[in-house]
């Protein structure tokens, strides 16, 4: 007991670490900004070595999900509930960007400098990509390049190939499953001493967007900024927090703040993926079963882009405004499907939403590429808000289809949330079995015991 506890608090003082680790980069990137933009890979370091897992996590996530199902259907079923969901509210955080941006009508009066003209011409280079290539895109060479090059949607592909051949085994395929579940013990446990480096690289991320940026480049992108984040917060809050609490019956604030560590590791690198193996854990730790959050959240990371959605649209009617060139409406709606779609896979990786947004313009307006240089400066800060509301999408889908499948654990959801039933974080280091399965008594007997 009193080690558990021990552990505890390390790792309570390792996200004070990183609060504090943010604070210090903001006020060494507003007094040396040299130095500070030279510690940029200081984050993008940190940012690599969490992606580095991405990959062993979703593969052995889904390949135990689905293998352990004996039903095939029972996966095409979820898996077709979260994508039908996935789409609904990427239409609905569509409408509301637009809704929001035209109110706002961000970017009036702003002139393009060619320092800025530069900058968009740049990331519009070589991201624009047919339908066709992104749906090839998907097979990866070989089995083994889909983890060699770190793409999520190849991993899905290669994973759910091999969980349906184990259900197909049967029995035969057991000890192949208790393998993979062995090694998934070993990924979090990597992740677990991968997590100690937080402080170093939020610290360094931070500090290099301070110094890039300083306070004068943000005072003119202001509006855009806080409409970006309060039409997150209204997307988040009132549409997700009202289905939330209609379908399943969960309050949306307790959910969050379960997962409020998960929320400032994304803040500090500005990626969603940096928490994918967390919510996974503690999403089965809730009481969602072990095939819905297996199927459900790593299919959300590429295809439930809620955020991105919003920063889509509404950098989209910025950048036209900016130019003097405003979208009609016909344009704004073909313009932003083509978008969605072609975000689609993105992960909400630091970046990614930027060489969509300039991909999206090549294709359908050139002439507004150019633009895209002025959403640079923020595109940082807006990454954050963007990586937090993808992250909250994902998290509310999951309970929402455990509900919808009755795969869901709901008196054992109470008592999460009320904290009767605390997440640990050595459960990370457990077995995966443990993770608070609710098919499994022995996992919920186990948590009752960690408790004690």
């Amino acid at each position: 007991m009193g080690v558990a506890a021990a552990k505890r608090d390390r790792t309570h003082y390792l996200y004070l670490a990183v609060i504090a680790a943010v604070g210090l980069g903001i006020l060494v990137g507003f007094a040396a900004p040299g130095v500070a933009v030279e510690l940029k890979p200081i984050g993008t370091g940190f940012v690599n070595l969490i992606k580095m897992m991405i990959s062993p996590i979703i593969f052995c996530t889904i390949v135990l999900g689905v293998g352990s199902v004996r039903k095939a259907a029972k996966v095409g079923a979820v898996g077709g509930l979260a994508l039908g969901y996935f789409l609904v509210m990427s239409t609905v955080a569509l409408a509301i960007g637009l809704l929001v941006g035209n109110l706002l009508e961000p970017g009036q009066g702003l002139h393009l400098t060619e320092a800025v003209r530069a900058a968009g011409e740049k990331q519009a280079a070589g991201a624009s990509e047919s339908t066709t290539d992104f749906l090839l895109g998907i097979i990866p060479t070989t089995i083994v390049s889909a983890f060699t090059e770190g793409e999520v949607l190849q991993t899905l592909l290669v994973a759910l190939l091999a969980g349906f051949a184990l259900q197909a085994m049967g029995s035969a395929g057991e000890p192949v499953l208790r393998g993979i579940g062995h090694i998934q013990r070993l990924v979090f446990r990597i992740l677990a001493m991968i997590m100690w480096a937080a402080p170093v690289g939020a610290f360094g991320a931070m500090a290099a967007v301070v110094g890039e940026t300083g306070v004068d480049a943000l005072k003119s992108l202001a509006i855009i900024m806080i409409g970006f984040y309060l039409t997150c917060a209204i997307f988040v809050f009132v549409v997700l927090g009202a289905i939330l609490r209609l379908v399943a019956g969960v309050n949306l604030i307790a959910l969050l703040k379960y997962l409020g560590r998960e929320f400032l590791l994304i803040l500090s690198t500005s990626s969603s993926e940096s928490a994918l193996p967390r919510l996974i854990a503690k999403m089965e730790h809730l009481g969602v079963s072990k095939p819905v959050v297996g199927i459900t959240v790593p299919t959300g990371y590429s295809f439930n882009l809620d955020g991105t959605a919003i920063y889509l649209t509404m950098s989209s009617l910025f950048i036209a405004n900016a130019l003097g060139d405003p979208l009609s409406a016909s344009e704004q709606i073909s313009l932003l499907l083509f978008m969605i779609v072609a975000s689609k896979g993105a992960a909400g990786v630091t970046g990614a939403g930027l060489a969509t947004l300039a991909g999206g313009l090549q294709s359908h307006r050139p002439e507004l590429v150019d633009g895209v240089g002025l959403i640079v400066g923020i595109d940082r800060f807006m990454s954050e808000a963007r990586a937090m509301t993808n992250f909250a999408g994902n998290a509310v889908a999951t309970v929402l289809v455990g509900t919808w499948t009755k795969e869901i654990d709901k008196e054992r959801v109470d008592k999460v949330l009320s904290g009767a039933l605390p997440w640990n974080e050595q459960m990370l280091n457990q077995d995966a079995d443990a993770h608070g399965v609710p098919e499994q008594r022995d996992g919920d007997e186990q948590h009752a015991m960690a408790k004690a």
